[in-house]
């Protein structure tokens, strides 16, 4: 099987490279040339456009930055698609929009699925990051094997705009997670704590969570850089806001973290890492919340494995 791959950045960049490493046929395009050039290096083939991926390709993945990204490049490799083509949408986008480039893929005979992941850069980088997978169940049987490659825990969520709803939530409770870390750590300094003692506080009580585990890290160690961006952040909780809106929820958090995320950009810049977003409250409360032995780089020590699928549990009924 081909398998074409368009947008390697930070998350795209390390799935296709876990295609790569597993001997999948791969074929890439990226605006960036550099990046083009050492997937060749390692193997891949360089495709001139996003629709000779298609044209040449049975599967097309795409892991862009934007939905008006996701519908440019999309466009580009719609006369090339018929009956046996697959696309793969693995952006994190908006269900309405991911739907309706669908429609357009599916009236040409082609299947479309989404397929967003969460769990952080360095899992994508090993293939153990957790997959969301919208479309109907034999579209997700014929794509499964692909992800088992990309990912460790694959979940079927239901029809196509189900996965990316479900992304722009776990994002939404991420952000969040990260604002309310960086209040309990600016604080637990100016009251003097250790701050070694203070992160091994967190992880072993009820306070814990995958954030704290990883971006927390990050933080004391003065690296601040997780590789996602306060622009993306924007993206993805403005579209949380957007899902809200649309179905009249009337959400009191959401707002001020959209408020607080976007001071951040005016401050740091608009794709300053997401993690700077403590220094807000560093330079306010004239503390620096850094401790020895952290890491600067996050590296998944799980080995890795094929991927499977995971299904919702659900108790039965009485």
């Amino acid at each position: 099987m081909k398998v074409g791959f368009v947008g390697l950045g930070n998350v795209g960049g390390k799935l296709a490279g876990s295609l790569l490493r597993n001997g999948i046929d791969l074929r890439v395009h990226d605006l960036d040339a550099v990046k083009c050039a050492d997937f060749v290096a390692r193997g891949a083939t360089l495709a001139e456009s996003p629709a000779h991926l298609m044209a040449t390709c049975e599967v097309v993945i795409t892991c862009l930055p934007s939905p008006a990204a996701c519908d440019a490049v999309l466009r580009q490799m719609l006369p090339e698609v018929r009956a046996g083509k697959i696309w793969i949408e693995m952006s994190t986008t908006d269900a309405a929009e991911v739907a309706r480039l669908a429609e357009l893929v599916e009236t040409r005979g082609g299947l479309a699925m989404e397929c967003p992941v969460s769990g952080g850069c360095h899992r994508a980088d090993t293939g153990n990051i957790s997959i969301f997978v919208g479309g109907p169940r034999a579209g997700f049987d014929r794509v499964l094997p692909l992800m088992t490659i990309l990912g460790r825990r694959v979940l079927h969520t239901g029809d196509l705009g189900t996965a990316s709803t479900l992304k722009v939530m776990t994002n939404y409770l991420a952000t969040a997670n990260l604002l309310t870390l960086c209040e309990a750590m600016v604080t637990m300094k100016a009251a003097g704590m250790d701050m070694a003692t203070t992160y091994e506080a967190i992880r072993v009580s009820s306070g814990n969570s995958f954030v704290h585990e990883t971006e927390s890290q990050l933080i004391l160690s003065g690296a601040r850089d997780v590789n996602f961006t306060m622009d993306l952040v924007m993206k993805d909780i403005g579209l949380f806001q957007d899902i809200a809106d649309r179905h009249n929820v009337p959400l009191e958090l959401s707002p001020e973290i959209i408020r607080i995320m976007a001071d951040g950009q005016a401050r740091f810049g608009e794709r300053a890492q997401s993690d700077q977003i403590i220094e807000r409250l560093e330079e306010v409360a004239g503390v620096s919340v850094l401790a020895d032995g952290f890491p600067t780089a996050l590296v998944d020590d799980e080995p890795e494995e094929r991927g499977y699928e995971v299904s919702a549990r659900r108790q039965d009924a009485q």
